[in-house]
């Protein structure tokens, strides 16, 4: 495990750019090159015992951050915990996990196939939520996954790396809004996850969020390389609380459709 936070988050920057060319330019339109603060990452997993999410979760537990919230997704067969880090400006860390068992014994057993070929010291390792695949998978596998869970084929295909990073407007210079965010990615270019509106949340839920839809990139599968969606940037506006302090919750509505950046159908 890390001893470092700082070195961890940098780790998954530079991994999770490899996986999003468009994450660079994003940061350039916004930052105008000053350094982003990133108001969270998210990781994905399965429940399975050896990778799930307390598995994930030990990698950022042992460098002081502590659960703050727990969050449930019907539809998506999911479940999900967000930690937040006494010193606020580090990100907080949102993971999810695959109920296996919601889904067909089809994908049951291509999932636990695919964890079987994890060695379980890997996932101790220092590296291992920036390791992406530790399985080999073949397309035909994939568009399988994708018939029934999108999550599980992206898990499947992409393995253990930040699935997105989230700039903080609230710490962004120049710009006061997220509308005023969207217009500037619009405007060069980008295409935004329009499921549930632009914006999800409002600031009644003190929350509001949106995001790019995934980058698409080759991706080497074991018998070809296929265009598939990678990962996606996501953009938020956290409003105070009545005690004047900024929610650091996330609101699980929202969070829904912010998952639906890397369908496949929407891109």
């Amino acid at each position: 495990m890390h001893t470092d936070i700082n070195a961890l988050f940098a780790a998954l920057w530079q991994d999770y750019i490899q996986m999003t060319p468009s994450a660079a330019k994003v940061h350039a339109l916004l930052g105008h090159g000053k350094p982003i603060i990133n108001d969270h990452i998210a990781l994905r997993t399965f429940n399975i015992a050896k990778v799930n999410l307390d598995v994930l979760a030990k990698h950022f537990t042992s460098l002081g951050y502590v659960p703050c919230g727990d969050y449930k997704f019907e539809q998506k067969k999911l479940i999900a915990k967000h930690f937040e880090h006494p010193d606020s400006t580090q990100p907080k860390v949102f993971i999810s996990e695959l109920l296996v068992e919601e889904f067909s014994p089809a994908l049951q057993d291509t999932i636990r196939g695919l964890i079987a070929q994890v060695d379980v010291a890997a996932t101790t390792a220092d590296n291992f939520i920036y390791s992406g695949r530790h399985w080999s998978l073949d397309s035909k596998t994939y568009q399988d996954l994708l018939t029934e869970s999108e999550y599980a084929a992206w898990v499947a295909a992409f393995g253990y790396r930040a699935n997105h990073f989230t700039v903080s407007i609230n710490h962004l210079d120049g710009f006061e809004t997220l509308e005023s965010v969207n217009d500037a990615l619009k405007q060069a270019g980008f295409v935004l996850n329009g499921s549930g509106g632009e914006i999800k949340g409002s600031p009644e839920v003190l929350l509001e969020q949106s995001s790019t839809m995934a980058d698409k990139i080759g991706l080497k599968f074991t018998d070809a390389t296929v265009e598939i969606p990678s990962c996606f940037y996501e953009f938020a506006l956290r409003y105070p609380m009545a005690n004047g302090e900024l929610y650091t919750g996330f609101v699980a509505a929202s969070a829904d459709k912010i998952f639906e950046s890397t369908n496949v159908n929407k891109a």
